[in-house]
């Protein structure tokens, strides 16, 4: 296996069983034979061949062409034994409910997953709580109780907990939620994001005022001028990254199961929307492992999407369930989300710069062969195991269509650590920086971009002196010794104007079945009319939901550059 030092400290830190005594007792092999051998363990359900497949998932991970979503890495195999990594929870007007999804939530959490909550259904702040005669304190209150249980427990023993909180803009407390992670220290453990209907939108286009509804009625709470509300989102995401957005009508109209329920959140970061109870398990493809000679082999990756879309529907029935609830809810519809990671790199294999025409073509098109591929292995599983439980009354059960073992099959997902293991760049996301240090789980990583290195050493143009320099800013920009075509073709993050972050992932979205994961990312200098701008494009070109990014407008952000600002 190639994997690099900066793998082998994730790998380390965070992944390898340890004994009682916190020593690492297993091997990256070890690590990669426990979970294929587990997951396989459901080959045997359907009388098929596991040692076979166990060792086509060792390979597949092994040669880091693929690799599961963090839990699987982390527990397949143990005694707890969750693998999944999203959640969504129910939170429904009531102290019972609000305290039973908190423990529920706490499970999923130790267990090594993320959680989404929509509080849109709390009644507001000062409402009548007619059961005491007192009044409502509403759903921020409690959302900062979650906050503080979810401090306290450590997921999986290997990472904090991540949670995504979410309101409709039509609640009533709308406002005070928009501007809670204004203030230091709120919300830490969560991500926020305003569910947007269409209606919003209209009235905001409009320049008028929208309904807020009391969810605890039904009826009219009074009315807000949509602008008002907009200008103080994007202050809020201008000051500190939060609230994204998500556009919960949108995301309604591509749920492939309206009979069994509607989306009201997603997981926390976004990419996964998930009805109540509902978990999702994930993984990535490693596209820089699939060009060769300057050319995309579409039949290997045909070969390896096949491989990876069992390995996820597998893991559906090993998975060892905090709830029975969610065991109901995922091997109900049996979602799975296949989706990419080392596209930057890809990319400048290819020769192509990120924010290019022809990136973006290339994006749509090698989306549309990954969720094509993904149903038809997903349709050839139906045909020996049955399609998912709930497949009668979903959008998949009309005249001519056939059946899918999968509700869904593709995500794009962030793949923060996973890049780090299979040595690649994360997600869809540019190069964040050519070379750079960060911090995972209190170990200093440093990053050096070795394809640019390559390119440097083949071109003649490589020192010590070059690399110091690249070191104090992270990037290329005005590094004269440096050939124009270069420099372009190794952009980073912070290089490339907003609109093409926005058309990048409108790209990949166009194909996913689930959402996209991407971080909008702006200078420090940005303005507060650039945020509105991302918002409104992103919504004009058909994306599911947004996160944007100044950088360094949240406290203690882990690189530091000369100019990124």
């Amino acid at each position: 296996m190639e994997l690099t030092d900066n793998a082998l400290k994730v790998l380390n830190a965070r992944y390898l069983l340890k004994d009682e005594k916190g020593r690492v007792v297993e091997t990256p092999e070890q690590m990669f034979r426990r979970v294929a051998c587990n997951v396989a363990d459901a080959e045997k359900l359907y009388n098929d061949d596991a040692l076979y497949w166990e060792n086509r998932f060792y390979d597949i991970m092994t040669s880091l062409k693929f690799l599961p979503n963090s839990p699987t890495l982390m527990n397949a195999g143990k005694s707890m034994g969750q693998l999944a990594a999203c959640f969504v929870l129910p939170v429904e007007d009531s102290m019972k409910s609000i305290f039973d999804t908190l423990k529920h939530a706490a499970l999923i959490l130790q267990s090594g997953g993320g959680t989404g909550f929509s509080f849109s259904r709390l009644r507001p702040r000062a409402d009548i709580v007619r059961s005491t005669g007192g009044i409502a304190s509403g759903p921020v209150s409690f959302m900062k109780i979650y906050n503080t249980a979810t401090e306290v427990i450590k997921q999986g023993g290997a990472r904090r907990g991540a949670n995504m909180g979410i309101l409709r803009i039509d609640h009533p407390d709308i406002l005070e939620f928009i501007k809670v992670k204004r203030r230091e220290g709120e919300l830490t453990n969560f991500n926020i994001s305003v569910a947007v209907t269409d209606a919003f939108m209209e009235a905001l286009k409009a320049d008028r005022e929208y309904n807020l509804i009391n969810p605890r009625s039904g009826e009219a709470a009074g009315s807000l001028s949509a602008k008002i509300v907009f200008e103080e989102i994007v202050k809020s995401a201008w000051e500190t990254g939060d609230p994204g957005l998500i556009f919960i009508d949108r995301i309604n109209r591509a749920n492939p199961t309206p009979h069994i329920g509607s989306f009201e959140s997603t997981n926390p970061c976004g990419e996964q929307p998930l009805l109540p109870y509902e978990a999702c398990v994930l993984g990535s493809l490693n596209l820089s492992k699939y060009v060769k000679d300057k050319d995309i082999d579409y039949d290997a990756l045909a070969d390896d999407i096949k491989i990876a879309v069992r390995f996820l529907d597998d893991a559906i029935d090993v998975n060892i369930y905090p709830l029975p609830e969610i065991e109901r809810m995922h091997k109900g519809n049996r979602k799975i989300g296949l989706g990419v990671m080392g596209w930057a790199d890809m990319l400048i294999l290819l020769g192509i710069p990120y924010n290019n025409k022809k990136a973006f073509d290339l994006a749509r098109k090698i989306m549309r062969f990954i969720t094509d591929k993904a149903r038809d292995a997903s349709v050839e599983l139906a045909k020996k195991r049955g399609a998912f439980q709930n497949f009668k009354g979903s959008v998949y059960d009309a005249p001519g269509m056939p059946e899918v073992r999968n509700a869904t099959t593709t995500t794009i997902a962030p793949t923060g650590t996973l890049a780090t293991i299979a040595g690649c760049s994360s997600g869809i996301e540019p190069l964040f920086a050519i070379a750079y240090k960060r911090f995972v789980l209190d170990t200093e990583l440093y990053e050096i971009n070795g394809y640019f290195v390559e390119t440097a050493k083949k071109r003649g143009f490589y020192s010590e002196t070059l690399m110091n320099k690249i070191y104090e800013t992270g990037n290329l920009k005005g590094i004269r010794e440096i050939p124009a075509d270069v420099r372009k073709l190794f952009k980073t993050a912070l290089e490339i104007p907003l609109e093409d972050h926005i058309e990048m992932q409108a790209a990949f979205q166009e194909y996913t079945d689930n959402a996209v994961s991407k971080t909008i990312n702006l200078p420090n200098r940005a303005k507060q009319e650039d945020v509105a701008n991302a918002y409104l494009m992103s919504y004009d070109k058909g994306v599911k939901g947004i996160t944007v990014f100044r950088y360094g407008a949240k406290r203690g952000t882990l690189i530091k550059f000369a100019d990124a600002d």
